[in-house]
């Protein structure tokens, strides 16, 4: 079992905000998966399903950013799972608006929401995709609290479009695989997605033949 956690504000205006990029980001995932937030635990909104043989929960911890550890720990204890079970999805200034990055572990480097967790969690040792949003000349805080300009929207969303591809190429191939995809070649992830497709594919494809062989076998008996 996993949990997939994009941090965010609850709230009509922090939804577009540059700090709220985890949110849209497993909102996407969601979406893709036809998953539908109907739950709700422990201070955060919930969508589930099952990925292969695995169950996999998003979330969307409603404690606001800085006390995003309450959340994330209770459900740990709620689900009985262990830090490296989760993957958390957060914005970070010192990458580039278009960068994305895999690690297992590190440090929280002056994020609220994930030295909450940190904290929480007693560990800095779970995995973590971070979110480019770069950064700026002047105050932090009122850049991750800002709507980006129409330019800088296109960049980020195409940017949470291949951070919902990382996730689901994390969760059905790993943590490492997926690092040294997404790390070394952005373009390495697209194509990795696009084998994935077609793989479903075959397997739908192998699936609807082998029923027709077994229709076609019943009708002949």
């Amino acid at each position: 079992m996993k949990l997939v956690i994009g941090l965010g504000n609850p709230g009509a205006q922090y939804e577009q905000t540059r700090h709220n990029v985890g949110f849209r980001v497993v909102d996407k995932l969601a979406a893709k998966l036809g998953w539908k937030w109907t739950e709700r635990r422990s201070r955060a909104i919930l969508a589930s399903g099952m990925l292969g043989p695995e169950k996999v929960v998003l979330v969307k911890p409603i404690t606001y950013m800085n006390n995003s550890g309450e959340a994330v720990s209770e459900l740990m204890r709620w689900y009985k799972v262990q830090p490296e079970d989760i993957l958390v999805v957060y914005d970070e200034l010192d990458l580039p608006v278009g960068k994305i990055r895999l690690k297992s572990n590190g440090s929280a480097a002056g994020h609220h929401g994930m030295e909450s967790i940190t904290r929480y969690l007693h560990t800095h040792q779970f995995p973590r995709l971070r979110i480019g949003i770069g950064r700026p000349r002047g105050e932090g805080s009122d850049h991750v609290l800002g709507i980006p300009p129409k330019d800088e929207r296109i960049l980020l969303e195409t940017e949470e479009e291949r951070a919902v591809d990382a996730i689901l190429m994390a969760l059905t191939q790993g943590i490492a695989t997926t690092m040294n995809v997404v790390n070394a070649d952005p373009e390495a992830l697209q194509r990795a997605d696009e084998r994935r497709r077609l793989q479903q594919q075959r397997r739908e494809q192998e699936r609807l033949r082998r029923e027709e062989e077994q229709l076609a076998s019943h009708n002949e008996g």
